[in-house]
């Protein structure tokens, strides 16, 4: 089905073809759609332990597609074993000026510069508040407002972390976002130590009052040198976080055919697939079991899934992938794994 609607979407601007079916799948939350699409996307089991949660399968939705909690039940009616909503700000901001999403056809891959947009942290907690548990595993992915200095840049995300600790299974700690001037900043030793620093003694300041201790993971660049790399991984493990996402989109843009090549922003899609796939394998050998990984950059098709489950990945993520694949995608990583 999807075959017949995608020249229809790609006649349309990327973000606006994004608004749309981020509205289409939003009715998912009323019945019966939701049974009607749960029947037609139906997925084997596969469970996956991570990080003291129980996933139902190892394929989620990356960070980005829903950034305001607007259509997370439709989406969860698709499959996935976890979804990740934002990347949130404390504060609603607009993002970057327009055009700032850009396809290349001719690459399989997409080119953002959205920049955080966002209804804020009010607004997505509002939508999640009332999630059942038990379902779909949710995560929340952090971010600061553009307007906030870097050096202030913790007490966005200890707001953030206050916010959502009773509502997200797990959280995210996106520092490596290339659309948020001087974002990147933060994956650098001294800055990610106080910032990771002091996010897990909020945590455990939050634990201790008879809060939860929800689930941290940090989100890096594929962009890294390996010495940057290693500096990173060092940090997260002695903060005492959960889990690493690797990677973010990246600045490189190698071998690269399509018009929009020379676009500023995040390349996502086939182009990232092998970058992502080398810094998965370095970080899993550097971790060495301590961390569970979760890969996310150029899955395309299922075999690009099952490659980075084989090479040490717990949890695998997917977006670009839905825009030239469709929906479908999911299942059919699934059922290839099982």
């Amino acid at each position: 089905m999807y075959s017949l609607v995608r020249p229809l979407l790609f006649k349309l601007d990327p973000e606006t073809a994004h608004h749309l079916t981020l509205q289409l799948i939003r009715l998912g939350r009323f019945q019966p759609l939701n049974s009607i699409l749960q029947a037609i996307y139906a997925v084997p089991e596969r469970p996956v332990q991570a990080f003291g949660l129980h996933f139902r399968n190892p394929v989620g939705l990356a960070a980005g597609y829903d950034k305001d909690g607007l259509a997370w039940r439709g989406l969860s009616a698709l499959g996935f074993g976890h979804i990740e909503v934002g990347t949130v700000t404390p504060l609603p901001q607009p993002g970057n000026s327009k055009p700032r999403v850009f396809r290349l056809v001719e690459d399989g891959a997409v080119i953002n510069r959205m920049g955080f947009p966002g209804l804020g942290a009010d607004y997505l907690a509002g939508k999640i508040r009332r999630r059942r548990r038990g379902g779909v595993i949710m995560g929340v992915n952090l971010g600061k407002n553009k307007d906030t200095p870097i050096e202030n840049a913790a007490g966005d995300y200890i707001s953030l972390l206050r916010q959502f600790t009773p509502l997200a299974d797990y959280l995210v700690v996106n520092v490596s976002s290339p659309n948020t001037s001087g974002l990147r900043r933060l994956q650098g030793r001294d800055l990610l130590e106080g910032l990771l620093g002091a996010l897990a003694n909020e945590r455990k300041d939050i634990a201790a009052a008879g809060g939860a201790s929800t689930p941290i993971l940090v989100k890096l660049a594929p962009d890294l040198s390996e010495e940057e790399l290693d500096d990173a991984l060092e940090v997260i493990l002695r903060t005492g976080m959960d889990g690493v996402i690797a990677t973010n989109t990246t600045l490189g843009r190698d071998g690269l055919q399509s018009k929009h090549a020379a676009e500023t922003g995040g390349l996502s899609g086939e182009p990232l697939r092998l970058r992502s796939q080398a810094v998965l394998h370095s970080v899993v050998k550097k971790l060495d079991g301590r961390l569970p990984v979760v890969s996310v950059g150029g899955i395309m098709q299922p075999e690009h899934a099952r490659a980075r489950l084989d090479a040490g990945a717990t949890l695998v993520q997917v977006y670009t992938g839905l825009v030239y694949a469709g929906p479908a995608l999911v299942s059919q990583i699934v059922r290839g794994l099982s």
